[in-house]
């Protein structure tokens, strides 16, 4: 069983939501951020995702590209990253890491050494943005043996077909992006994303994280209401960017914002 899976399954025991934040690794610079994935854990996040920094991250907003190019003024690559998650590690063996980026550097390095790599570096799951399900058995192959999970995107069009196609290719939990666009530049309707779940929730057991347009507590609360995860990053990016240049303070800001839902999202009534 993965690290994953055992999470939702504990929350779930404890009829709790998964509060997952996303920051972009290296980000301002990087010997930030193993300081800061401990800080969110300290917060109340349950699982981390990492973002591994690209020069064209396509599914992202202003807030996440400008991220993506602070952390690759210092080179940030695919394995700094996971040597993050690796420092990661020696402190905390068991929350969940999350890779959250794009196929380009995969493919550069090889599955197979991106498997091993990922194993050793103690990563969880994989979240490949512009990798579809049609195209991912080769490195799904590499991960399962390893017991990494993959994670794919799910979206307000996706077909009941598409659905359980995606499905079926997921392992861990699958992530229901609320938004049509990019990351960062609209707020939620939790009345459609709750239509939605109840689609997707007919063709899967997986848990569902919900991403894109979580700005805040309220927002947090809403979506945990009718989500098993709850997924916040432009939010917290923009305030690593907000204190860029006063780095000594990213992680109690971010921290503070962290603890803030993970609160507001404890007091949500739960169905019975």
């Amino acid at each position: 069983m993965s690290r994953i899976t055992s999470c939702f399954d504990a929350l779930r025991r404890n009829k709790r939501k998964a509060l997952i934040p996303y920051i972009t690794a290296g980000d301002p610079q990087p010997d930030i951020t193993v300081h800061l994935m401990h800080a969110m854990v300290a917060a109340g996040a349950d699982i981390i995702e990492l973002g591994v920094p690209f020069s064209d991250p396509m599914a992202e907003g202003p807030t996440i590209q400008q991220a993506c190019e602070r952390a690759l003024k210092y080179h940030v690559s695919l394995r700094n990253v996971m040597g993050m998650a690796r420092e990661f590690r020696t402190q905390n063996d068991h929350t969940p890491v999350v890779l959250m980026g794009y196929l380009n550097p995969i493919e550069v390095m090889g599955y197979a050494e991106f498997a091993r790599a990922a194993d050793e570096a103690g990563v969880d799951g994989v979240l490949t943005v512009d990798l579809p399900p049609e195209e991912a058995e080769a490195l799904v192959m590499e991960l399962r043996p390893r017991n990494i999970d993959t994670i794919f995107l799910l979206a307000p069009t996706s077909s009941s077909e598409r659905i359980a196609r995606i499905c079926a290719m997921s392992s861990g939990f699958v992530y229901y992006v609320s938004l049509k666009g990019v990351t960062g530049v609209a707020s939620i309707d939790v009345s459609a994303v709750e239509t939605k779940l109840q689609q997707i929730r007919a063709l899967t057991d997986l848990p569902i994280a919900v991403g894109f347009g979580i700005k805040d507590a309220v927002s947090a609360t809403q979506v945990a209401a009718v989500a098993d995860a709850v997924v916040i990053g432009s939010a917290l990016v923009k305030k690593v960017g907000e204190f860029a240049a006063q780095p000594e303070k990213i992680a109690e800001e971010v921290a503070s914002l962290v603890k803030e839902m993970r609160v507001a999202m404890d007091g949500v009534p739960l169905p019975k």
